[in-house]
């Protein structure tokens, strides 16, 4: 096979951006492709490797023999190595050999910007390029609309290697999931899949969170355009696409980005602030302009390459702050003296700018944990740029309110109120996620108290809460059939429940619970706005009641709704109300069908008996452990 012959898919001026730091689409340059040189077909390999003294791309097609393939640097001090290997296939397997300027270091890597890898534990990457032909553009060209802020946000979390599997155990294929879970989700009325990390991971423990192939759907499932396939009918069946992106730290593994060319590459080269003692991981270096363009590019490819419709940022806390996990003398502090990462910030703030202005109808999600002002608020009035932010206060409260014995919830309605007096301040989502049914947690059902009857009110009554309270929902698969042990990574849900009334009975509950949040415009119009939401009353501690009103942009379409934290019925319980008529009962959590008692309301007349500051009420019925909706 010929050696490698000189060529390059750079311009001056791509050299130029991505010195800046301002080459945000680096993977149609970076890495490998499929070309043509001179009527020759074969692959072009580019690398970023400043340190590198010699660079050689070793393989199946040279018996993985560094001498054959000397990569050339190029002589602009851009730091990339690159050349054009004549008659190199589609499915190729390839890596680096880095020679570094570093006291003798040597290196093999995988491809940063490879688009496929080998199934882990292998970890060479492959020359790939996939045809993928999209059908989404009904759904693309009216994404806009449908992923506007002011619309409904039912996202269900999914593990794909854990959803479901064969019988054998074996993962099931991109193209499977197209067919079931496709089916699952749009049957489920839910408008959103949030996908856990997509991207090539080695390590089956962390869940997709500690990537090394950044640009290459895993391939434990398939191909990249299997995963093309699945987002494609998402689309075509009108459920949008958010993928869990990592852009906070990475894995230590041999093959990865660490200590790529024998120097401190893509991580931070100060320990303090370039390693993570909770995931023993690498933190990027956020002042390093090429590695923010690498990051920006990665956000960009999923946007552009995958239709993805958000991405969702994972530990941005951990960005945020220098001093994040780690005790005194184990950070240093900013310019200013005080604990913020300045350069980590300035990069969200690009990132968010950047993608947003490339893309019409997406979304950035931040989860992040602390009380960091401002996350979801555009960068031109100094916040982060976010479009929402995971309301991780409001779940841990709501849970820990949930556990409590009925008895003792009237001493602490205040962790459930508390919440409205700051829902506001960003765009929230309302996160029951993986994270709250892992190590020992045990799963939402099991943190409920009481028999059986108890446990399985008492989840619908959170889910009902949760879908009319201000904000964005998301349920982590299983939740909504009211799975029973804590999830496993390792195996299938426990389908086989939804054999029993309880479990078939709370999934009944989340498909008519997404059916109602779109439904009512009153639920998800100014789910982010004050002007969304106004208490009919939240003091009766007593009775452990909550009466509150959701509002749209027509008042006359307004939603009332109760709650009754306890076991005790509520007859006659009077909730007042703000103008004459008739309340229709929508939704209750005690219908039978969803293993409730059966305690309904049907249609009331509103009187004018003047109550909990209206000058009108009206007398309902609440059922034990139960959620009442009206319009």
């Amino acid at each position: 096979m010929t050696k490698v012959v000189s060529h390059s898919l750079f311009t001056e001026f791509d050299i130029n951006l991505f010195k800046a730091g301002k080459h945000f689409k680096l993977y149609e340059k970076l890495g490998s492709h499929l070309i043509e040189v001179n009527g020759v077909k074969g692959t072009y390999f580019a690398v970023w490797a400043p340190s590198a003294r010699s660079v050689s791309v070793v393989g199946d097609f040279n018996n993985w023999y560094e001498a054959d393939h000397h990569l050339h640097v190029r002589w602009d001090g851009s730091g990339i190595w690159e050349g054009f290997v004549p008659e190199l296939e589609k499915g190729t397997l390839y890596k680096y050999i880095i020679h570094s300027t570093n006291h003798g270091v040597v290196t093999e890597k995988a491809d940063p910007f490879a688009r496929s890898c080998e199934h882990p534990p292998m970890t060479a990457s492959i020359v790939w390029e996939d045809k993928h032909q999209w059908g989404d553009g009904t759904w693309m060209k009216n994404r806009k609309e449908k992923n506007a802020l002011d619309k409904p946000y039912a996202v269900y979390e999914v593990h794909l290697g854990s959803w479901k599997r064969k019988s054998n155990n074996d993962y099931l294929t991109y193209a499977e999931f197209a067919e079931d879970l496709v089916n699952y989700v749009k049957e489920m009325n839910f408008t959103h899949v949030e996908f856990m990390p997509v991207m090539e991971y080695p390590y089956d423990p962390s869940w997709g969170y500690q990537l090394t192939g950044y640009f290459a759907p895993t391939s434990r499932f398939g191909k990249p355009e299997g995963f093309k396939l699945l987002v494609d009918a998402l689309h075509q069946n009108g459920i949008g696409v958010i993928l869990d992106w990592v852009p906070s730290h990475f894995p230590e593994d041999a093959h990865g980005l660490g200590f790529f060319d024998g120097s401190h590459l893509y991580e931070h080269p100060d320990r303090r602030r370039g390693y993570h003692p909770d995931w023993k991981s690498l933190i990027f270096n956020y002042g390093r302009n090429e590695v923010r363009a690498f990051l920006i590019s990665n956000a960009m490819f999923w946007l552009d390459q995958f239709h993805a419709d958000a991405l969702r940022v994972d530990a941005v806390a951990s960005m945020l702050y220098l001093d994040y996990s780690r005790d005194d003398g184990q950070w240093e502090p900013n310019m200013y003296g005080n604990n913020e990462n300045l350069e980590a910030i300035s990069f969200i703030r690009e990132l968010n700018e950047t993608v947003y202005s490339n893309f019409d109808g997406i979304q950035m999600i931040a989860e992040e944990s602390t009380s960091f002002s401002m996350v979801s608020k555009p960068v031109s009035m100094g916040g982060l740029g976010f479009g929402m932010k995971w309301m991780m206060g409001w779940m841990h409260d709501t849970l820990e309110y949930f556990k409590k014995e009925p008895i003792y919830r009237k001493h602490h309605q205040n962790d459930l109120t508390f919440s409205a007096t700051y829902a506001f301040t960003e765009n929230f989502m309302l996160p029951f996620s993986h994270d709250e049914v892992v190590y020992g947690k045990q799963s939402l059902l099991y943190r409920m108290p009481g028999d059986e009857w108890q446990r399985f009110a008492n989840l619908r009554l959170l889910f009902g809460y949760m879908y009319t309270h201000p904000g964005a929902n998301l349920i982590f698969m299983g939740g909504e059939f009211g799975q029973s042990s804590e999830w496993n990574f390792q195996k299938s849900l426990d389908w086989h429940l939804l054999q029993y009334d309880f479990h078939s009975g709370i999934q009944k509950l989340v498909k008519d619970l997404n059916t109602l949040y779109q439904e009512y415009p009153a639920l998800y119009e100014k789910q982010f706005s004050p002007e969304g939401f106004q208490w009919i009353d939240y003091g009766d501690h007593q009775n452990s009641v909550l009466t509150y009103i959701r509002k749209g942009t027509d008042p006359k379409k307004n939603i009332y709704v109760a709650c009754n934290f306890t076991p005790v019925p509520r007859e006659k319980y009077r909730m007042g109300v703000a103008k004459t008529g008739q309340l229709k009962e929508i939704f209750n959590s005690d219908d039978k069908k969803y293993g409730g008692s059966g305690m309904k309301n049907g249609t009331l007349k509103i009187g004018k008996t003047a109550w909990h500051g209206y000058d009108k009420s009206v007398e309902i019925s609440i059922p034990p452990l139960g959620v009442v909706v009206f319009k």
